[in-house]
């Protein structure tokens, strides 16, 4: 009887209090990639008119160009893999990156950042 008392009293206290290494996640998504691309002679960043693939197995994605103000290329949201970046535009050479390697933890991608410079043609 004296251990089913002390089983029970283990059991509620387990159940009501909270576990303080529990990891409190944000919401937000991440983007594991997020590429800033530049004209390798002028400095200037490239937006529009650059499309930036990223590819990793079968998997490809073109990253979206959100802002003018904060112009970078971003996508493979929460997505950890191993990436290839394509940077191409008209009047430029295309450029091909080595591998990118995107892991996750608990909660999110490790966001990688990567500046391309675009060399004319």
């Amino acid at each position: 009887m004296k251990t089913l008392y002390l089983c029970s009293i283990f059991l509620l206290l387990s159940c009501t209090f909270n576990n303080t290494n529990e990891i409190q996640c944000t919401e937000e998504a991440r983007a594991a990639l997020n590429i800033t691309v530049k004209n390798a002679v002028t400095n200037q960043v490239l937006g529009n008119g650059i499309t930036v693939t990223a590819k990793d197995g079968n998997y490809t994605e073109t990253l979206e160009f959100f802002d003018v103000n904060n112009p970078v290329f971003s996508g493979a949201w929460e997505r950890a893999g191993t990436y290839i970046i394509t940077v191409s535009g008209v009047g430029y050479i295309i450029f091909v990156s080595e591998s990118i390697t995107v892991t996750a933890d608990e909660c999110h991608v490790i966001p990688q950042q990567l500046q391309v410079s675009l060399q004319p043609e």
